[in-house]
């Protein structure tokens, strides 16, 4: 084959490391983005944080001080004058306190009365200092392993109460078998293990079982009630009945089959409603009580207010320090100079530049894509959730001029705080169905609705999906029975028959 020589011309986008950057720094979180601008400072000497306001925060405050040193000047020689005569009077009593002679075996604290109490405090406070430091959460074995440690209990108990605790999972439930735990010690060197039998491991389970917080190492959800109601009084009205129906029935209480429920266990309504009352409060994961999940806080990105009647926008200024370019080192750069260091200095000040704009890149787009999402949903900011407009990313990306993508990037992990709450920005696009009247209806809305009605419904008699569309369709809005099965099913809302309830 014959090489030959040809010329095109065509375009194409390059991936710069700048625009590489722009594009990275678009999709990062308030979390992430608070780490890579401290990174950025940390590595970058052309990069500070402007402090132009806390300039003229600390200028202000030394006027401040200014005006208080005259004015403590005035008073200046009369209050050394009277703290003088106080040193004076002082030393008068002092010298009255102290005893002309002292036994050879006497302590200094015996005769005079020292500063006893603050050494006191400060050590107190110390204490409480080290206490309020111990930031560990205590796990469920650990709290049952305290209260092992004070149960009088064998050798050999206390090595099975251990392998029972290890098998207790975070909802308080024994997930290991009993025959297990047997198996394992029988397969022990030690003939004091290998002769264990299995009722007492039952026994050791019975006696954890007892331990806080009620219903734990039990094996099952009716094990766990259980424990939970003997534990009760025996006075406690309708907790033989609650007994026999966790223990015997519990399976036609999950169905709610309460014609069944009443007829096998011989109880008439009245006495089956207090009876399913007192079982409501007990806890059916007890190990939910010890077990404690570190709290998330989430810092929004965009401020939402209204102001005079109009929706505003504006960026929380928490979020990201505002950087600037160091003076100092970039008047050390000479143009000609290409020596090492006015290189090394070069370079920095050229990312520290990309840097910063695309921080503000970042911003600005944020910014229009906030901006556009408040005056669409302007509705959802002053009536709720049921007057959610549909809304897709396409639609903002034409009003915005951007690509969807970009769209996508900025509205990942970006929150905005407003009067209703704080959602993320993802939260505003939602598909929608075809109403009566040829509008639309944001699915954020129809689930809104479906919340609305449940809430409203009568618990003996609970709307079915089909009913639920039958409403939604007498108020204009055509959707079918599955699909509010599936936005039930996202709200955490069970069917129907799960819903009923006695009077």
């Amino acid at each position: 084959m014959k090489q030959a020589l040809q010329l095109k011309m065509g375009q194409h986008l390059t991936m710069t490391p700048q625009l590489q950057q722009a594009i990275r720094l678009l999709q990062l979180s308030t979390l992430d983005l608070q780490q890579e601008i401290q990174e950025a400072l940390e590595s970058n000497p052309m990069l500070e944080v402007s402090e132009d306001e806390n300039t003229s925060d600390s200028s202000a405050e030394q006027d401040a001080a200014d005006s208080e040193i005259s004015n403590h000047e005035s008073i200046s020689a009369t209050a050394k004058t009277a703290e003088s005569e106080e040193i004076q009077a002082t030393d008068s009593d002092w010298n009255d306190d102290i005893p002309n002679e002292l036994s050879t075996d006497s302590n200094w604290e015996d005769t005079f009365q020292t500063a006893s109490g603050s050494s006191s405090s400060s050590h107190d406070f110390s204490d409480m200092e080290m206490e309020s430091n111990d930031t560990a959460d205590e796990t469920l074995q650990d709290h049952l392993n305290w209260q092992l440690n004070l149960t009088p209990m064998s050798h050999v108990d206390q090595l099975i109460a251990t392998n029972l605790i290890d098998g207790i999972d975070v909802d308080g439930y024994l997930t290991v078998e009993l025959d297990s735990i047997l198996e394992y010690f029988n397969s022990q060197d030690d003939e004091q293990l290998s002769s264990i039998e299995l009722d007492e491991i039952e026994a050791v389970l019975r006696r954890i079982q007892q331990f806080d917080p009620p219903g734990v190492a039990a094996r099952d959800l009716s094990e766990c009630l259980a424990i939970q109601l003997q534990q009760l009084p025996e006075e406690t009205e309708y907790r033989t009945e609650a007994l026999k129906i966790v223990t015997q029935y519990i399976h036609l209480l999950g169905s709610h089959d309460y014609k069944q429920l009443m007829r096998k266990a011989r109880i008439r309504e009245p006495q089956l409603l207090q009876a399913i009352n007192l079982i409501r409060t007990l806890n059916p994961k007890p190990g939910s009580m010890i077990t404690s999940s570190q709290s998330e806080y989430v810092i929004p990105d965009v401020l939402v207010y209204k102001e005079k009647g109009i929706w505003q926008v504006s960026l929380n200024p928490e979020v990201a320090p505002k950087l600037r370019i160091n003076d100092s080192y970039a008047d050390l750069i000479r143009r000609a100079d290409n020596s090492p260091d006015n290189t090394y200095l070069k370079n920095h000040l050229q990312e520290a530049r990309w840097f910063i704009k695309s921080l503000l890149s970042r911003n600005d787009t944020l910014m229009k894509v906030a901006r556009e999402i408040v005056i669409r949903q302007e509705g959802f900011l002053e009536h709720g959730e049921e007057a959610m407009r549909p809304m897709v990313l396409h639609d903002i990306a034409e009003a915005v001029e951007m690509h969807e993508s970009t769209i996508s990037r900025v509205t990942t992990q970006k929150y905005m705080h407003t009067p209703r709450g704080i959602f993320e920005l993802k939260y505003f696009f939602s598909s929608h169905v075809t109403t009566v009247n040829g509008g639309t209806c944001s699915s954020t809305a129809i689930r809104a609705l479906i919340k609305k009605l449940v809430s409203a419904e009568n618990p003996v008699k609970p709307l079915s999906d089909n009913k639920i569309a039958q409403l939604l369709e007498d108020q204009g809005i055509n959707v079918a029975r599955r699909t509010i099965a599936k936005y039930r099913e996202s709200l955490s809302i069970p069917p129907s028959n799960e819903r009923k309830r006695l009077v």
